[in-house]
């Protein structure tokens, strides 16, 4: 990655969650407005901000064909198993060792989170975690997701096993993974708060720039609560429109 993406010491291949149904929105999500853009257009941008290479997990072959004016399109080998499926054709696409899943229903999740993140998991790697996504009181966030293609084997058996639930496919991964190199699973997959990655008590990183991103405003700290929820129903999406001022893209 190099230093106008943010200088973080992984490169790292970026890949939007974008092939969902959308059943209890009623429409597609990836194409809903917010604050005048598609909500796959916010995914993206951030996602380039801190990504050597940005493509979207767009579902069967020939689903979502309008979101290739956004980014390339990356499609499911397996349809219809849900974001596992998605994200065994990220591991299988990818040329990057480390890889960043996000969900393109999350649109007030702070760049900055992402690029402290990276560099958290930067330092975790050589540890030997291969597997890190949130933990947000309490509920693991699967579909914000760094994974090394080393887990590519693993996923990919769980999709063929029928091993649908995302939190229980990437923990049974770390396990397998943790058996071939004899260590802990608890080594190899790694839960944290948000706040232990950015914190809000004057620890965010300076604004470079052309990255002003990086540092949070009153309206992105004041829709904390909003960083992680999926935006599923028109309900969640009337709440979101309430406050645009945090957006960061």
């Amino acid at each position: 990655m190099t230093d106008e993406r943010g200088g973080a010491q992984l490169r790292v291949g970026g890949y939007v969650l974008a092939g969902g149904r959308s059943s209890r929105m009623g429409r597609d999500k990836a194409l809903l407005e917010l604050g005048g853009r598609p909500l796959i257009e916010h995914a993206v941008t951030k996602l380039r901000r801190v990504c050597a290479e940005v493509h979207i997990l767009a579902g069967a072959e020939g689903e979502h064909a309008g979101l290739a004016r956004v980014a390339p399109l990356v499609h499911d080998l397996h349809p219809s198993c849900g974001p596992i499926s998605g994200i065994e054709a990220a591991l299988m696409h990818t040329k990057s060792d480390w890889n960043l899943i996000f969900a393109v229903d999350v649109p007030f999740l702070p760049t900055a989170l992402l690029e402290r993140w990276l560099g958290r998991v930067a330092d975790l790697s050589a540890q030997g975690v291969r597997i890190a996504l949130f933990r947000v009181d309490g509920v693991p966030q699967p579909t914000l997701l760094l994974i090394h293609r080393e887990a590519a084997a693993p996923i990919a058996r769980a999709v063929a096993r029928g091993e649908w639930k995302l939190v229980s496919a990437l923990e049974n991964a770390a396990r397998e993974l943790a058996r071939k190199d004899g260590r802990s699973a608890g080594r190899v997959l790694s839960m944290l708060q948000p706040d232990e990655i950015l914190r809000l008590d004057g620890g965010q990183t300076p604004a470079h720039a052309g990255r002003p991103w990086m540092v949070l405003t009153e309206a992105q700290i004041a829709a904390k609560p909003l960083w992680c929820n999926n935006l599923n129903t028109p309900e969640d999406f009337a709440i979101a429109e309430a406050n645009i001022a945090g957006l960061d893209t």
